[in-house]
């Protein structure tokens, strides 16, 4: 892990774009015609660039080397060498510096070159002074406008979206909003806006205590069935969300990928929708959101309490990575109850780098066999658990944006990129959700336990368990009402919220020092609880 961190750290900045340049606003037109060029110099700079002219592709270089250039236009037919030939020598000067070609040719052969050396655009002599401007307004300022046309969109909505404060919100309402706010928090991070990303964080932070409130209130009723419109929850993804497509197609492909927060989805989903038209919906992750509880409930389509009370030699009393070892099996019992019939099921965890290797492998050979296969990867929930413990994995994962930015740099080469992509060629379609999100956690919250709790950060199970100040948690007597199996006499279940981790009075300095920052889950929070469901259709199947 922290290797392939190490490695990925340069390519989530670059990529994340969390070092942008701003490049002058000045042009170099190289062009051995240059002197019927005047009107278009002209317009340029009444439009307030800068043009210096080069009719030869060594004058063309010696500029570049003793100035940067915002962009360069470059004809492609030019003394001595042509423009395509220079375009190599321009980039080892400026790697960075867009390139445009000017040419006569409409050939076809010409127009695979240009794009083969990775020129920014490509313009067919005759142009007009408009043509020109329209392409150096989009590869000189193109980002700035975009980031003012997000500002402005974002000062609109604040206002409506801060009116929901304090409102009474259903389930379908949290979820609009909750799913609203990431997007946005996804769009500001690429702004050179501080502010407005400031202005969205308080928002979020300051729905925690009404989204608390609001689960307190319902989860109960939730899970006793006594609500007649509940959302749809972790025990409701494979009945409601894959259950429909193992009807209507002879293979599908099912996806979890561990611990992914909305707003890491929606970095990811542009990727995705270059394979599949995508149609996302949301479910409500089980308390506790960790991977225990809400995973288990995926697979079984049961709470913890009843797959307790059916299957006793699966589930213990404590929080172990052994109560996620029947998933499998679990999976398949779901399955066969819920069609009535037998149906090829494969499931398979996927944890590290050689097992994604082999699982790929054998992938072809079950999507070709048909049924339903599911995958689970671990890296997201591997790196959230193990950011903390790790000097550089803490650097690289420093806060939202930045976690976002290698989750984009781990899913581009990840064995499960290369699983959809497989279903994509095979015209299989996917459905892709988590169990849980996770919460970047910075605020200490007291709690006072025995020796036997649990040790969890963001909830815990024990007797005589509460929390300094009570607003800071949610406590749970009944566990059963919460869908949780009964434990021993005066256990109770505290579970954090807003962004509060657990600290015990004896440890609070080294608890803060150590976990202050972490992104963790298990809590009650709607970054934890509102997670995504996405179909994905492959595009070659419509």
């Amino acid at each position: 892990m922290v290797e392939y961190a190490t490695r990925s750290l340069r390519a989530a900045r670059v990529g994340g774009n969390l070092f942008r340049m701003v490049r002058p606003k000045t042009i170099l037109w190289v062009d051995d015609e240059i002197e019927s060029l005047g009107a278009h110099v002209m317009f340029l700079e009444e439009h307030g660039y800068s043009v210096e002219q080069a009719a030869h592709g060594d004058d063309a270089l010696a500029l570049l080397q003793r100035q940067p250039y915002g962009l360069v236009l470059l004809d492609e037919q030019l003394p001595g060498r042509r423009g395509l030939e220079l375009v190599s020598e321009i980039r080892a000067i400026d790697p960075t510096v867009p390139v445009v070609m000017v040419t006569k040719s409409e050939g076809a052969e010409t127009m695979r070159e240009a794009i083969g050396v990775q020129l920014d655009d490509y313009l067919v002599k005759p142009v007009n002074p408009r043509q020109v401007l329209s392409v150096v307004v989009r590869l000189l300022e193109g980002d700035r406008i975009r980031e003012q046309r997000v500002a402005r969109d974002f000062v609109v909505r604040f206002r409506e979206l801060e009116a929901k404060r304090g409102a009474d919100l259903g389930w379908r309402e949290w979820i609009e909003l909750v799913a609203e706010l990431a997007q946005w928090e996804v769009r500001l991070s690429q702004s050179e806006q501080p502010g407005l990303r400031d202005a969205l964080f308080t928002l979020q932070r300051s729905l925690h205590a009404d989204f608390a409130e609001f689960v307190k209130a319902n989860y109960p009723l939730w899970v006793s069935g006594k609500s007649g419109d509940r959302p749809p929850l972790s025990v409701d993804v494979v009945p409601r969300f894959l259950l429909p497509l193992l009807k209507a197609h002879p293979s599908v492909l099912f996806v979890l990928v561990d611990c992914l927060r909305l707003d890491q989805w929606e970095s990811l989903k542009p990727e995705i929708a270059e394979l599949f038209d995508v149609e996302v919906s949301y479910h409500y992750s089980i308390l506790p959101s960790a991977t225990p509880y809400a995973r288990n409930a995926i697979f079984s389509g049961l709470f913890p309490r009843e797959i307790q009370r059916r299957h006793p030699d699966w589930w213990g009393e404590r929080d172990d990575e052994s109560l996620n070892a029947n998933e499998g099996e679990l999976f398949r019992l779901q399955i066969s109850a819920l069609l009535g019939s037998k149906m090829p099921v494969r499931y398979e965890k996927v944890t590290s780098v050689a097992e994604g290797e082999d699982l790929l492998k054998r992938l072809p050979g079950y999507l070709a066999q048909g049924g339903v296969t599911a995958l689970v990867f671990n890296f997201i929930d591997q790196l959230t658990h193990s950011r903390g413990e790790h000097a550089i994995l803490y650097e690289v994962a420093r806060d939202a944006a930045a976690l976002r930015a290698l989750t984009q740099t781990w899913f581009r080469d990840s064995a499960l990129r290369a699983a959809l992509r497989e279903a994509e060629r095979r015209r299989v379609p996917v459905l892709l959700t988590t169990d849980h999100g996770s919460i970047h956690c910075n605020t200490p919250a007291t709690v006072f336990a025995k020796r036997d709790a649990t040790a969890n950060l963001r909830y815990k199970f024990g007797a005589d368990l509460r929390a300094e100040q009570p607003e800071t948690a949610v406590l749970v007597d009944d566990l059963p009402a919460w869908g949780l199996p009964p434990m021993r006499l005066g256990v109770r279940l505290l579970m954090a919220t807003g962004d509060h981790f657990f600290v015990y009075p004896t440890k609070l300095r080294e608890y803060q020092g150590r976990y202050r920052g972490a992104f963790l889950h298990g809590g009650v929070a709607p970054e934890e609880m509102i997670v995504p469901v996405a179909l994905l259709t492959p595009r070659a199947a419509r």
